[in-house]
């Protein structure tokens, strides 16, 4: 399970370096072959190949008789570029996804559980702080959430 912050540096052709506390584990549940995408924030969602493929399963599911569904598919599954992890345990990250993430030098790496998101620096602080103001304000709060205890 992925869990926590990093601040990261791409370099200039555009790769990022895994943070040591995820590379033997990396390296464990999928030999260091990781599929990225995008996601509707505009970050980017770094999956293990075993994960992405219960994902793409489960995509694949789905109606495509839906619009919604057809449009989470074309933007999951259509920008889903496969990529290995170098003997430096480096990522490349494909232009067309660091351009859709603006993704330039700065960047945050954060766990979710079985995948990654990776944020342009300066728009995962903006969106944080959206997020936690947005909280703040909710009055009802999910059904969901209700029995989770903190």
């Amino acid at each position: 399970m992925f869990q926590g912050i990093n601040d990261l540096n791409l370099d200039a052709k555009g790769r990022m370096s895994l943070p040591a506390r995820y590379r033997d584990s990396i390296q464990e549940s999928c030999a260091g072959s990781l599929v990225i995408t995008v996601d509707v924030d505009r970050c980017l969602l770094i999956y293990p190949q075993p994960e992405w493929h219960v994902i793409q399963q489960k995509l694949m599911q789905l109606p495509s008789i839906n619009k919604q569904v057809r449009r989470l598919q074309r933007l999951l599954l259509g920008h889903a570029t496969e990529c290995e992890v170098d003997g430096s345990y480096r990522i490349l990250l494909p232009p067309p996804l660091r351009k859709f993430a603006s993704l330039t030098k700065h960047a945050v790496l954060i766990g979710q559980g079985n995948k990654f998101e990776l944020w342009d620096q300066e728009t995962w602080e903006k969106m944080r702080e959206r997020w936690i103001k947005e909280e703040n304000k909710l009055s009802d709060i999910s059904e969901a959430l209700e029995t989770l205890s903190i």
